[in-house]
């Protein structure tokens, strides 16, 4: 199926979320090996969001990959390097009050 140009690619995956005093963290891996890229959209159908303190869950779930086009890519790369240079906007004052 096809949105203005965009793949969608049904694909299972692993969701892992743990919150210990060791991690606190929530992974998802597509299997397949399938590599997400700028622009790209991931949504996991029904996955789960929270897990009680001192737990780690393991879950298998399907991902709908929605692939960016070549344009959108291109933007999204070129956005994601103006973002990241706003990083860079640091600055030291010698105001004691704001």
């Amino acid at each position: 199926m096809s949105l203005g140009g965009r793949r969608r690619i049904e694909v299972p995956c692993t969701v892992e979320i743990e919150q210990t005093a060791e991690s606190l963290h929530a992974h998802v891996t597509l299997d397949g090996g399938l590599a997400i890229e700028p622009g790209d959209e991931v949504t996991v159908h029904d996955a789960p969001t929270e897990v009680p303190y001192g737990e780690r869950i393991v879950v298998r779930r399907t991902a709908t990959v929605v692939r960016a086009g070549a344009v959108e890519r291109l933007w999204t790369r070129i956005a994601g390097h103006f973002e990241l240079t706003e990083l860079y906007e640091v600055s030291f004052s010698e105001r004691t009050r704001l």
